[in-house]
């Protein structure tokens, strides 16, 4: 995550009070750091996807907005929400377009070892098997399920992970291991 994400603790204070004024000097802020994140995550979609950074993070912001008990001095938590959102979104839109083909298909993200979830693989994998994929980890162990959702979906790192979880760092890199060896094993062919 970008270290220029600065949000002054009063400027929270007064958008929950409904000042525009702060408002206007605090949605730029979190509006770039989201392009930012959706940027480097749809830039691992194969060629020709049709969700736009900007269509993604307009409807990320939109349903943020639309929460009431959002904690917008914690970076953390308003990107953990934002990663979670992220993810749904384009879960949603991969459905979507395969109801549209008639299963002709599935949208296919690119996961490698270059890529920040670290999973390889040979070529692609199904965004929807991907998903799929997490909903069983989470069943089995909810906090790796997270942290592999809050880095890949939310581009955050070991130690913003930690903070957001309280967890010690060491452990974030632990369960991001092992979750990276259960996804592998379950989204290989």
């Amino acid at each position: 995550m970008s270290e220029q994400f600065t949000v002054a603790a009063e400027d929270i204070a007064a958008c929950r009070r409904g000042d525009r004024a702060a408002l206007d000097r605090v949605y730029p802020v979190v509006y770039e750091e989201l392009r930012r994140v959706a940027r480097s995550y749809l830039a691992r979609e194969t060629p020709g996807h049709t969700l736009q950074p900007t269509a993604l993070v307009n409807e990320v912001y939109l349903r943020l907005c639309g929460q009431r008990e959002v904690d917008w001095s914690s970076r953390a938590y308003v990107f953990g929400l934002a990663a979670t959102m992220m993810r749904r979104i384009l879960v949603n839109h991969a459905r979507e377009a395969n109801a549209q083909k008639r299963g002709s298909g599935a949208a296919i993200l690119t996961l490698s070892a270059a890529d920040a979830s670290g999973v390889a693989t040979d070529g692609g994998v199904d965004l929807l098997a991907v998903h799929d994929a997490l909903d069983a980890l989470a069943a089995l162990d909810a906090r790796q399920a997270q942290i592999v959702e809050l880095k890949f979906f939310g581009g955050m790192d070991v130690d913003e992970i930690a903070a957001l979880l309280n967890i010690s760092n060491a452990t974030v890199r632990r369960d991001w291991t092992m979750a990276k060896l259960w996804l592998g094993r379950a989204l290989a062919p």
